[in-house]
C-alpha cells in the first residue's frame, strides 16, 4: 500500500506554503497534522497519507475515513472526491486494518 506522489507540478506549488493551501486541508485537519508533527506540505509528502493517519490516530480519539481520504488527496494534489476507485479501495482496506 504505497501512497501516490503528487501529480507533476503540484508538489512544488505547496513546498513553501502552509498545509491549509493544500487541497482538502482545512484549519482543523491542519491542526491535527501539526499536533502529529507534520508541520509543512513537505513533511506531509515525506510521511505519506498512511503514516500521517497513523500519527493522527495516536493523538485523536477516532479519526474518520474522510480524514484519510482528505490526506491522500492532499498528497496527490487533488480533491479527495477525485481519488480513483482503486485508491479508495486501498484506503478502505488500510482504514479497516487500523480499526481492528
Amino acid at each position: 500500500m504505497n501512497t501516490i506522489h503528487p501529480q507533476p507540478g503540484t508538489e512544488s506549488a505547496y513546498m513553501d506554503s502552509r498545509l491549509e493551501n493544500m487541497p482538502n486541508i482545512g484549519s482543523v485537519l491542519a491542526g491535527l497534522l501539526r499536533e502529529a508533527g507534520i508541520l509543512t506540505p513537505e513533511d506531509l509528502y515525506e510521511a505519506g497519507a498512511f503514516q500521517a493517519f497513523i500519527r493522527i490516530k495516536a493523538i485523536a480519539s477516532d479519526p474518520c475515513f474522510s480524514k484519510l481520504c482528505a490526506i491522500e488527496g492532499a498528497v496527490e494534489g487533488i480533491r479527495w472526491h477525485k481519488l480513483t476507485p482503486a485508491k479508495r479501495a486501498e484506503l478502505k482496506q488500510f482504514f479497516a486494518l487500523m480499526n481492528r
